[in-house]
């Protein structure tokens, strides 16, 4: 696996040339690799804390892994990581493993004792669920991919 720096950032901390550089991987991978056409930018980053993934000692700082927190509290009460991503340059070498734990590791110091709901491509929910992610919904159709609700309950009930 590659060596990784990961850094966590609120939205006000982020440089312009790194939120421009998330921004045109997440339009990468969810608009263009996978085909739809959705608003990415959804007014949620300003509330967000955001883990950037970047080859350890690269010329280029672009991010290679990437997701968000969603840490004020949504109506079911729970954080959320979304946008949960990594180039597909740096697929199958556990780049995605890490990202996860990283994050379940930060959600696990914001609020340990709320559950976190993500919104999974249902062909990813085995691998949600051997970070002990449950799922809570019948399938639906987002933007052409079929997604299912997932939750992880909070370290207390565990």
């Amino acid at each position: 696996m590659k060596n990784i720096d990961w850094q966590w950032y609120n939205f006000a901390e982020l440089p312009l040339e790194l939120l421009y550089a998330i921004l045109r991987l997440r339009q990468q991978v969810f608009v263009v690799e996978q085909r739809c056409a959705y608003l990415d930018c959804d007014g949620e980053d300003q509330h967000s804390l955001h883990l950037v993934g970047r080859l350890a000692g690269a010329e280029s700082s672009e991010p290679i892994a990437y997701l968000r927190l969603l840490h004020r509290h949504h109506p079911d009460e729970s954080l959320r990581l979304g946008r949960i991503l990594n180039h597909s340059t740096f697929r199958g070498q556990g780049i995605g493993n890490t990202l996860l734990e990283e994050g379940l590791r930060r959600c696990s110091i914001v609020a340990p004792m709320l559950p976190i709901g993500i919104a999974a491509q249902q062909h990813l929910c085995s691998w949600y669920h051997s970070f002990g992610f449950q799922t809570v919904s019948t399938p639906y159709d987002e933007d052409g991919i079929l997604h299912v609700e997932m939750v992880r309950p909070p370290l207390s009930a565990r």
